[in-house]
């Protein structure tokens, strides 16, 4: 079954194993005795593929072990070999039975298989009452028979016991090397390494080493290594039952180490809890802001398109190149605009009774209320007998209502007369509060026809502006370039600019999105982060739990399952910080729309999927260093760690 030839171990410059060979058969109990230096231990370590030959040939099972690599070395372990240690090498987060049930784990055995195995495997070693203690919870005889039973899961065709009762009462010791005898007796290969000679003695063959080399065999072997052919090992066929078990196992081992250090976990989600909540809420402010300032627009005026003379808002040349009523009429004559009026304003006084007030009279058209989002709360609005004729007949905002006529009911206010720069207006209406005002103002406002504005007041005999309605099945983008061409043709040149509130709403709209992605680029950095902590909290864990890894190798796990087993806990931290994060998302926006009334955070489905995948992402990137680390461990020296 074993055969070494000129086996050297060197460390440095110091010879550990010197030219070592033997030939060990099936179904022998052989025991290496030595005192501590002298290399026995290291010789069970290379039998056990645990450690690498500095030289020489090694074959096991007919397999060229100095020529296979790491996942083969640990195919071997799994399959046929099983490992007794002298500190029995427990993990201590899982009970007796998924302690013995682990080798089965990486064997794809399935859950319910390697379950009655475990349970009949400790039943034969008196533990059947113990299956769901923990270590902890054992004393130092059962925890080795724990460590047996676990070496038999697979078979364990070769048992490699390294000092089995070193750390047992006599009593317990006994009981181990008879478990040890009866097991030789079922056909199992025993190599068990002692310091004892009694110890020794119970084996059939005992082999002596001192300094690395063989001192004495009691069974001479002159076989001829040369003779052995090695065979190539077939490539393991990855199961559906074997990558199940691989996935569950990891979840199961990042749950109970989450659990089991809850604060560290929590201090470790917190970046991600707080990049995540940072993403969803700035989101949800943005498209509520955005909602908010968008319906302000569109009460201020649905596709409205303003003409105004000059080249733009300050020119100062504007006043020369006012329009005129002949523009006017030019854009009425359109099929394509809804609505055509004239603006114009002027400041002033308003007065009634003893009340003055400085006021803005604004003079409009028919159209202009329903242009501007305007609505009538008592009376009527104007109608076009007020402005063909210049007649003296105003509409009140709020303001000038709760002003000039402050203990008035609104009805009471119709038909009463209020003094603007000394002329006399009628009250014909009181308009609605504007709630949609993105800022609130206290100015005064009496609505009154531009022709009655422009005659009788400011005697202007141009347009300041002409406001414009396109129809709601028109582009105001395509309308707004028809109109500049026609006024161009019409005044022979285009002294004259417009203003288009989609422009507007879309400039609001795209200024919006850049400050969501600004700001969310900022929460992307909380994220990272948060992803740099959890990239440092995942190699702690993996210097804290370098023994449990050294373990998982020894009983055949291969690079990836540990690989997997750190990543799947790095994913499954942010994964949990992210819900967590959306949690207390979803509560802040709440605690904001409840306490909010100008505009509510608006939460977005996509913002939320968009936080979990990203910490997922996280979670792989800043998890992958820890796990390569994890992964590329040296079993000896993993082991050996305390």
């Amino acid at each position: 079954m074993i055969y070494l030839k000129n086996i050297c171990k060197n460390i440095g410059e110091n010879a550990i194993l010197k030219n070592v060979s033997l030939c060990i058969e099936k179904g022998e109990f052989v025991a290496i005795i030595g005192q501590s230096g002298s290399g026995k231990t290291s010789l069970l370590n290379i039998i056990g593929t645990l450690d690498v030959p500095s030289s020489g040939s090694y074959i096991l099972e007919e397999y060229e072990v100095t020529k296979l690599n790491n996942d083969e070395k640990a195919r071997l372990r799994r399959e046929k070999i099983g490992f007794i240690f002298q500190r029995y090498n427990l993990l201590n987060l899982l009970n007796s039975s998924e302690n013995v049930s682990l080798p089965a784990v990486y064997a794809g055995k399935s859950v319910q298989e390697r379950k009655q195995k475990a349970k009949e495997l400790l039943a034969n070693l008196e533990l059947g009452h113990k299956l769901s203690s923990k270590p902890n919870e054992l004393s130092g005889g059962q925890q080795q028979r724990v460590s047996i039973a676990r070496a038999l899961m697979n078979g364990g065709e070769l048992i490699l016991a390294d000092e089995p009762t070193g750390a047992l009462d006599s009593k317990s010791g006994i009981m181990v090397l008879e478990i040890l005898q009866e097991l030789n007796k079922q056909g199992h290969t025993i190599v068990l390494v002692t310091h004892d000679p009694k110890i020794a003695e119970q084996a059939k063959r005992v082999i002596e080493i001192k300094d690395g080399e063989i001192l004495s065999d009691s069974k001479k072997d002159e076989t001829n290594l040369q003779e052995v052919l090695p065979k190539i090992m077939q490539k393991e066929k990855k199961t559906l039952t074997l990558l199940k078990n691989q996935a569950f196992e990891c979840f199961k081992i990042a749950y109970s180490s989450i659990i089991a250090h809850k604060l560290r976990s929590i201090l470790t989600m917190l970046g991600i809890i707080i990049g995540i909540a940072s993403v969803v809420c700035v989101v949800a402010l943005g498209l509520g802001s955005q909602e908010k300032v968008l319906k302000s627009i569109s009460d201020l005026g649905t596709s409205s398109i303003t003409v105004l003379p000059g080249k733009g808002f300050g020119d100062l040349r504007s006043g020369k190149t006012r329009l005129n009523f002949s523009d006017l009429q030019t854009l009425r004559s359109l099929s394509y605009l809804e609505a055509v009026d004239a603006y114009s304003s002027t400041s002033g006084v308003a007065t009634y009774t003893n009340i003055s007030l400085s006021a803005k009279a604004e003079g409009v058209g028919v159209n202009n209320f329903a242009i501007d989002g305007l609505k009538i709360d008592v009376g009527r609005i104007l109608s076009e007998d007020d402005v063909l004729n210049s007649l003296n007949v105003v509409v009140l905002d709020f303001n000038a209502k709760k002003n000039l006529f402050p203990d008035l009911n609104k009805k009471d206010v119709i038909g009463r007369v209020v003094i603007f720069n000394s002329q006399p207006f009628k009250i014909i209406g009181i308009l609605q509060k504007d709630q949609n005002k993105m800022f609130e103002d206290n100015v005064v406002r009496l609505y009154m026809p531009y022709t009655t504005l422009m005659n009788k007041i400011t005697g202007d005999r141009k347009l300041r502006e002409i406001v414009i309605k396109v129809k709601d099945n028109v582009n105001s983008s395509l309308a707004e370039n028809a109109i500049i061409r026609v006024l161009t043709i019409k005044r022979g040149q285009k002294d004259f600019f417009t203003f288009n509130s989609d422009t507007f709403k879309q400039a609001i709209t795209a200024n919006k999105k850049t400050t969501t992605i600004l700001t969310a680029c900022v929460a992307v950095i909380a994220l990272i982060v948060g992803g740099i902590g959890v990239m440092n909290i995942m190699l702690v864990s993996v210097s804290e739990r370098t023994r449990e890894i050294g373990i998982r190798m020894a009983i055949g796990a291969r690079r990836e399952d540990i690989m997997m087993q750190f990543l799947i806990e790095a994913v499954m931290i942010c994964t949990i910080g992210a819900v967590l994060g959306v949690i207390l998302s979803v509560f802040v926006i709440f605690a904001f729309n409840h306490l909010s009334t100008d505009f509510p955070m608006i939460l977005n489905f996509y913002s939320v999927l968009l936080g979990l995948l990203s910490s997922m992402l996280i979670g792989v990137i800043f998890g992958f260093f820890p796990a390569r680390n994890a992964a590329n461990l040296n079993p000896i020296s993993a082991l050996s760690k305390e």
